[in-house]
């Protein structure tokens, strides 16, 4: 069983730069990937970012590449997402996820997670 915790999550002008943080604790394997997702109300879970927390191989978004980076850091088991020239339009509950390392196709679906943290709140004033 994987246990995560998020943090990091809070208020920050329009182009301004956010660092959220993933806890990762319990039996997490180096096949392990770790994904990023968000959340606004009445709206699916949308994929933000991921990272494989071996090789540290990363996959974004069309919407956040190019501004949101993921690293690990494997001796402190915690993933983050670096969040850099925000918008208002990146307002969401910010969820990490983790799941065993299958297919490159699959660590886009929410579906294919089996643990999730509880989230943290961004917004984004404009």
């Amino acid at each position: 069983q994987v246990q995560l915790v998020e943090s990091g999550g809070g208020l920050v002008q329009t182009g301004g730069s956010l660092r959220l943080s993933c806890a990762v604790s319990g039996r997490v394997f180096s096949n392990y990937v770790i994904g990023w997702f968000r959340q606004t109300p009445g709206k699916e879970r949308e994929f933000v970012a991921a990272i494989r927390w071996s090789g540290g191989a990363d996959y974004y978004s069309k919407i956040v590449k190019g501004r949101f980076t993921a690293t690990r850091d494997n001796a402190k088991n915690t993933a983050y997402l670096q969040m850099n020239s925000l918008k208002p339009e990146d307002t969401a509950v910010y969820f990490c996820a983790a799941v065993p390392y299958s297919d490159v196709s699959g660590i886009f679906s929410p579906r294919t997670y089996g643990s999730w943290g509880q989230g943290t709140q961004v917004t984004v004033s404009s």
